[in-house]
């Protein structure tokens, strides 16, 4: 059932819409959520998969599964990251206020819908810069009480964040606190699909839903994912302004000196610097669009944790 959990009037003669489609009732509940930033579409494939599944065996859900595929549609349709009227990242105005500006109003609305929830599950994809593998991130001062949900998610990674980089004003943040248990997924890139990725996330919300009693029919089996920290993660940066031409795939292992890539200069031909792994382990972030400044993140390497 399609419910609107915040309605408000536009300048334009037309109303903001937020809506959910809710699936089952009573019992425990498990919310889907993406769309927070526009630019970040892995999720839509995702929702749409689960909606269908859920349409086609209503007899196999037990509890309340509640979908909400564009928290920032006005973002969504514009192609833009953020609330195209004032330029702002929805993801820095949670928990809101009922009194406060448009985007506080809507942040207030959606976490109180949500709040309470069994487990949330906030679908995030990288920006159009990096592509991830599929990862769950989560707060260190929560991973205790997450990491068995997280496990269940069949991703590849979970990697616990240092409490001093998780910003307060995140909706996973602010629900976590609400002692609503929340997973943040983070994979593909941005304004892409990457099925292989959402059907990999579908079968692990599956698993999830089983593990809580809320879904009767068969699982796959989930694949066991690396658990790190940030000590175990080396990242690599451009000194060099420039195009980026990786020499190595997305998600390989890689060895401690070998090639990554290189900054070329395509007026000269020059190469301007060759960038080398500073670690053994997994390539789990790079740099997928290929003009590059000084300081711009190339690659993410997991090692040392493996």
């Amino acid at each position: 059932m399609i419910e609107q959990v915040v309605q408000l009037p536009l300048a334009v003669g037309e109303d903001l819409v937020i809506p959910k489609n809710r699936f089952g009732s009573g019992g425990k509940r498990l919310c889907v959520v993406t769309g927070t930033h526009g630019d970040e579409l892995e999720g839509q494939y995702v929702c749409w998969r689960l909606a269908r599944l859920l349409e086609e065996q209503p007899d196999a859900l037990r509890g309340t599964v509640d979908i909400y595929p564009a928290l920032n549609p006005l973002g969504i349709s514009t192609m833009t990251r953020g609330i195209p009227l004032c330029d702002l990242d929805m993801n820095r105005t949670f928990p809101g206020s009922e009194r406060g500006s448009m985007s506080e109003y809507i942040a207030a609305r959606l976490i109180r819908d949500m709040a309470g929830a069994d487990v949330c599950v906030d679908i995030h994809a990288s920006n159009i810069y990096l592509r991830e593998i599929p990862q769950v991130r989560v707060n260190e001062n929560t991973a205790e009480r997450l990491l068995p949900l997280a496990r269940r998610l069949n991703m590849d990674l979970i990697w616990i964040h240092a409490a001093a980089t998780v910003l307060e004003s995140t909706l996973a943040h602010s629900l976590n606190a609400l002692d609503t248990p929340t997973l943040v997924v983070e994979m593909g890139i941005g304004m892409r699909l990457t099925r292989s990725y959402g059907d990999q996330l579908l079968t692990g919300l599956l698993s999830l839903m089983a593990s809580l009693g809320m879904w009767t029919a068969p699982v796959m089996p989930v694949a066991q994912p690396i658990v790190s920290s940030d000590g175990c993660v080396s990242f690599v940066n451009a000194s060099r302004s420039g195009i980026f031409i990786p020499s190595v795939a997305h998600a390989a292992y890689v060895e401690q000196g070998q090639e990554l890539g290189a900054v070329v200069d395509p007026l000269t031909g020059d190469i301007c610097e060759t960038l080398k792994s500073p670690a053994s382990g997994l390539l789990f972030t790079l740099r997928e669009y290929p003009v590059v400044y000084e300081g711009s993140l190339l690659a993410r390497i997991l090692g040392g944790g493996i």
